[in-house]
């Protein structure tokens, strides 16, 4: 992918400290929308991914404890979604937007769902300034 100013980026590669203590908690089995260079788990799904099978995380079978950080742009939505009718338990990291349709049709309210706002701005990926949106997290807990 050519250079993209970050304002005008979806994709924001996860801060490792972040999901290094996520992943302490939650023991993540699969990371359903990386790349082949920012990848969490050793399992995951993305569009530069050798295995043509694993190459859309929207329409993979998602198993097992996931971990979630989808593009931010329009199709956060669809992400939001698949997360919420999966079966097992899904952690997403998102922009914290909470007048949107998504949050309010599938994160809030709801008596599986819990959402930690994240103080402050984070850092994504190697990037030295933060986000210019504030994020939160999105746990699904199992069966809706």
């Amino acid at each position: 992918m050519a250079y993209m100013d970050k304002a005008l980026s979806v994709d924001w590669a996860t801060p490792q400290d972040l999901y290094d203590k996520l992943n302490e908690r939650y023991g993540f089995t699969l990371d359903v929308a990386a790349s082949s260079t920012n990848h969490k788990c050793a399992e995951w799904f993305g569009l530069d991914h050798p295995d043509e099978s694993r190459r859309d995380g929207l329409k993979a079978d998602w198993y097992g404890t996931v971990w979630c950080n989808p593009p931010y742009g329009r199709v956060i939505k669809d992400w939001v979604k698949k997360a919420y009718i999966y079966q097992g338990q899904s952690v997403l990291l998102v922009p914290s937007r909470t007048d949107t349709a998504w949050f309010h049709d599938y994160c809030y309210p709801g008596n599986r769902t819990t959402i930690q706002f994240i103080r402050g701005r984070l850092k994504f990926g190697d990037g030295t300034q933060p986000a210019p949106f504030p994020s939160m997290l999105v746990i699904f807990h199992g069966k809706p």
